[in-house]
């Protein structure tokens, strides 16, 4: 199978200097990489993580939602799995200022937008032969709320965990197949819950 995983938090520019990002730090998605290539599968990596990109697969770097937008729209065709691992912005400034911003001792108000949705959009344009594959991080009714994404944005499967899952190295998640019971891992390492999620999307 070809996976296209798209790993980190993007950054949304304020200005030159100045983004608005979040705390993710691309080890789920990085694991997902990894275990697919283990698995002998093909693997094209689209990060706006720091770390550094495992060796044997394709990589291309972006920074904005859209940018990963952009990436998704182009290789997306090419894959048989997407899994959306990235904790993409939900929003970024209307118009990210040309210079830095001055400190002054007024408030400064920021106008947004709403990012595009490329988890909708991927789960709109799927063939039959393509799987789409979704996070959803909640602090509160956690399976309610994953799996009416797992609907409304048309997915496959869809793992769900909490905000306390940011940056550790093992976790619990909750992984629901369309149309099948929740699935529970407790507290393991994310190579293992990476494993468990190629295991499972190959066999969609």
């Amino acid at each position: 199978m070809h996976f296209l995983i798209t790993v980190g938090g993007t950054r949304e520019y304020i200005d030159p200097v100045r983004f608005i990002a979040n705390a993710s730090s691309g080890k789920m998605g990085y694991a997902l990489a990894c275990a697919a290539l283990k698995a002998g599968h093909k693997v094209t990596l689209i990060s706006a993580s720091d770390l550094q990109p495992p060796v044997g697969m394709d990589f291309v770097g972006v920074e904005s939602a859209q940018d990963m937008f952009n990436a998704v729209k182009k290789f997306f065709t090419k894959c048989d799995c997407l899994i959306m691992a990235a904790a993409v912005a939900d929003y970024a400034p209307v118009r990210p200022a040309k210079t830095k911003i001055r400190r002054t001792p007024r408030y400064l108000t920021l106008k947004l937008k709403p990012t595009p949705d490329i988890l909708k959009w991927a789960g709109t344009h799927k063939k039959k032969n393509q799987a789409v594959v979704g996070f959803a991080l909640e602090d509160k009714k956690l399976r309610e709320r994953a799996e009416r994404k797992l609907k409304d944005k048309n997915l496959d499967m869809i793992i769900a965990n909490r905000p306390a899952a940011i940056g550790v190295d093992k976790s619990t998640v909750e992984i629901k197949i369309h149309k099948c019971k929740w699935l529970k891992l407790p507290k393991v390492s994310k190579a293992t819950i990476a494993k468990k999620i190629i295991s499972l999307a190959g066999s969609i």
